[in-house]
């Protein structure tokens, strides 16, 4: 696995850095059980107001049943949406898979 930090990181709010955690990780075991790839990329972007995840696989997918209870990218997207994100997640051209995610990040409030 490569992982590739691009700008500038800021502290995330506990919500924001536990959601991008399991996101991360739920598309990590995605790649175990659903790909014949066994490396992935990690891409973790920072631009003002905005964390970006990017996972990408090489594929090909493996077609198999691999068990589990199917609820990966929908779990994903609930995380997503509870902070006002999005997840996009398909093939890509090059018969591989990706799941990028994008998390608002707000400034910590200040008492």
């Amino acid at each position: 696995m490569e992982t590739v930090t691009e700008g500038d990181p800021v502290p995330l709010p506990p919500g924001t850095d536990l959601a991008a955690f399991r996101i991360v990780q739920e598309a990590l075991t995605n790649v175990v059980r659903h790909s014949g790839s066994r490396t992935a990329g990690v891409v973790i972007g920072h631009t003002p107001g905005t964390l970006e995840l990017r996972i990408d696989d090489e594929g090909p997918a493996t077609g198999s049943d691999a068990g589990g209870s199917g609820n990966g990218l929908a779990g994903m997207r609930e995380r997503a949406a509870a902070l006002g994100g999005t997840i996009e997640a398909g093939t890509r051209p090059d018969g591989g898979f990706r799941v990028r995610a994008v998390l608002p990040v707000r400034p910590k409030e200040t008492p």
